[in-house]
């Protein structure tokens, strides 16, 4: 039996942790939630030798003493979880703001290696790392690895085993001889005390002597109402006065925090050569950061993506719809529809309809992902943020709304969770709030549909853009109106990180469209499929055979074939007007009436409740039960046309961007925002938003038509 070795991985934001244990494992990753929080982990496990690896991929953390959730359970793990090695990944491009973070984790004493990543990076920027150097000033095992190019992991899981395999050693975390000898006062003090409260702490006198210093609330607590505590608080006042004096500060924070800058810049400069000078991102900066270029060339950028979206999606999307058509066909020539017409309707009508409907689109959500991804992998995405958080403070957003709400276009349950960085509760909920306001991928096919339906063939492009350009428009005004009304304070300032630019890694970005597409067709193929099933069952109950004896009687003794057509016609719509849906659609219809909708429109922005996409699985039922199918009525974008004024069109549109999200997002809305009354607030706020913007889409129609 192979043994077993607990890995942690943890580093600040952006140095390649996903990729690295991607790398390591071979992408066979499990995604979960930390025990009684909501705060995501990566796991996977692996073999190596004689070894089972099992990798844990803590949240990205900048320190140890920060106040978010992600940061406190990255702390709380490494003091307590259960693991063997840790494994402390940095950016070998930025060393010495990746230091801050090694040298709180080196004061903690666990068996840990410092795995130096992007080290080809480091190469082409001309800095040369002296890793047997800096291992030595260290204490621990400093490995260079490059998870891109897959460089030096053997050497990475070979020095896992080996600090896994040799004894406990303690590292070489220095102070400030001011601070050492503050140290070696209380551990002197301890040591003589031989305090069986301290011992229980299962901490070393170093370590509990570091902790003192630093003020740590959690040790204090423990140890306030115990007997050392009259005989130490003295000794630790006079240790903190001394070291005020000599910092001239009063502040242990900032003596700390000195020390720990002190720390990283000499290890750097004993270990870190610089023969080059990076100017060429400078030089891009200068463009794409711009204050009056950035924004319109970051619009360009989306402009071309929505673009490609639609221009190149549209041959796979013709060819899916094509054998969507033909497979319905094969199904009623293989199936005698006249021996079977409620199981060949179940099948061609209802599932065939709802799931080709939906996969359909499925070339269009990959190209945009693509798009997407792109920009995120090379580091300018992060960039667009620095260059909006001058226009969402004007709005009451906080800068960092922004990455909830780009996570948005993908999916907005990710999306509500990203708002979890925001420490400010109003500026939590006020990004809650205009997150769905982002268009989510779940509703770019609604979009395409209509584009397609609706827009002239060569404006389609142009139209997916202005929808989410108008979305993200409508969300600062809804964030402005929110600030001043519901959230009113001052939003705190936002701090980031720009990280480096980087040609895209395509291993990454395969992985990440590979994922999103399986779960949509995993979706068609479960939720999107039951869903198609309980529709077709809803619009074809209750059966009513003696209506349609009544109507095949009178097709009979029709003379002609545009009579027999037309009965026909009529006899599919009377029985879907009659059935279960059709009953639901017209007793909601007041509601939608004044925006134009039919009671089929209706239904399908009811069941979008459920999920965006059933939107169109409804539509592929509704406007395909009973009709007959050929080259010319496959798609439908033309049903659409036929049955739609493109005044109501707009409306739809307009309505289906701002009415409440999917049900799994609720969901996780609830969990961030903490309540069904939050949840009740936002499903009143998005309708209204919703059918003040479709109503008003069909006054300026009306205005300029």
């Amino acid at each position: 039996m192979k043994k077993i070795i607990k890995i942690v991985l943890i580093g600040q934001p952006n140095v390649g942790k996903s990729l690295l244990i991607n790398a390591l494992s071979g992408a066979d990753m499990k995604v979960g939630n930390f025990s009684g929080v909501t705060v995501e982990k990566a796991q996977a496990k692996m073999s190596y030798k004689d070894y089972e690896l099992e990798i844990i991929d803590l949240p990205g953390t900048y320190s140890l003493e920060g106040y978010s959730q992600e940061e406190k359970i990255s702390k709380s793990f490494i003091e307590s979880g259960e693991y063997d090695v840790l494994v402390n990944v940095l950016d070998s491009t930025n060393l010495e703001r990746n230091l801050l973070l090694s040298a709180q984790l080196l004061e903690k004493n666990k068996k840990t290696i410092l795995a130096l990543n992007m080290s080809d990076e480091a190469k082409k920027e001309g800095i040369d790392i002296n890793y047997a150097g800096m291992s030595e000033l260290l204490g621990v095992d400093v490995i260079g690895v490059s998870a891109h190019k897959k460089e030096n992991l053997p050497a990475l899981l070979d020095a896992i085993i080996s600090v896994f395999e040799a004894g406990k050693r303690t590292n070489k975390r220095i102070f400030s001889d001011e601070i050492e000898n503050e140290i070696s006062l209380l551990k002197d003090f301890l040591e003589q005390k031989d305090d069986e409260n301290i011992k229980a702490l299962n901490l070393s006198l170093q370590e509990i002597s570091i902790l003192l210093l630093k003020g740590e609330n959690e040790l204090y607590q423990k140890l306030h109402n115990k007997a050392i505590w009259l005989e130490l608080a003295p000794l630790l006042n006079e240790a903190k006065n001394r070291l005020y004096v000599q910092f001239e500060t009063k502040s242990i924070k900032h003596i700390f925090a000195s020390e720990l800058n002190a720390f990283a810049n000499g290890i750097c400069a004993e270990c870190v050569k610089y023969t080059k000078t990076a100017k060429t991102a400078h030089k891009a900066d200068k463009i794409l950061m711009n204050r009056f270029l950035g924004i319109p060339i970051f619009l360009f950028f989306m402009w071309v993506i929505f673009q490609l979206t639609f221009s190149l999606g549209q041959y796979p999307m013709d060819w899916i719809e094509s054998g969507v058509g033909a497979l319905q066909e094969s199904v009623k020539t293989i199936i005698n529809e006249e021996k079977n017409p409620e199981f060949v309707s179940l099948i061609s009508d209802g599932i065939i309809s709802g799931v080709g409907a939906v996969l359909s689109f499925l070339p269009n959500i990959v190209i945009l992902f693509f798009g997407i991804s792109l920009l995120e992998t090379t580091g300018y995405m992060a960039r667009v943020a620095y260059l909006l958080d001058g226009i969402f403070h004007r709005f009451g957003l906080h800068g960092k709304s922004f990455i909830a709400i780009v996570t948005g276009f993908g999916c907005s349950v990710p999306a509500f969770m990203a708002a979890r960085t925001l420490k400010n509760p109003k500026d939590r909920l006020l990004t809650l709030f205009v997150t769905p306001f982002a268009q989510c991928g779940a509703k770019l096919p609604v979009f395409v549909l209509f584009c397609s339906a609706f827009a002239p063939e060569d404006q389609a492009g142009n139209w997916l853009f202005y929808i989410y350009i108008f979305g993200a428009l409508m969300g600062l005004v809804c964030a402005k109106i929110l600030r001043l009304t519901a959230f009113r304070g001052v939003d705190e300032p936002f701090v980031m990180e720009l990280p480096k630019y980087r040609m895209p890694n395509w291993s990454l970005v395969w992985f990440s469209i590979y994922n999103k597409a399986k779960m949509y067709i995993k979706k068609a193929g479960t939720f999107i499929l039951a869903a198609s099933v309980l529709i077709w069952w809803a619009q074809t109950y209750p059966y009513n055979e003696q209506i349609r004896a009544d109507f095949d009687s009178k097709i009979e003794l029709a003379t002609s074939d545009e009579a027999k057509d037309e009965l026909e016609t009529t006899k599919q719509n009377y029985l879907l007007e009659h059935s279960y849906l059709g009953t639901l659609g017209r007793f909601i219809s007041p509601i939608f009436a004044p925006l134009g909708f039919e009671w089929r429109e209706s239904v399908s922005l009811l069941t979008g409740l459920a999920a965006k996409e059933v939107v169109v699985a409804t539509m592929g039922v509704l406007y395909s039960a009973g009709t007959e199918l050929d080259e010319t009525s496959t798609a439908l974008s033309a049903k659409l046309k036929e049955a739609m004024s493109e005044q109501t069109a707009l409306a739809f549109i307009l309505f289906a961007m701002f009415y409440n999200p999917c049900l799994a997002a609720t969901m996780v809305f609830r969990r961030e925002a903490g309540g069904w009354r939050y949840v009740a607030w936002l499903f009143i706020f998005t309708f209204v938003v919703a059918y003040i913007c479709a109503f008003g889409g069909i006054l300026v129609y009306k205005f300029f038509t």
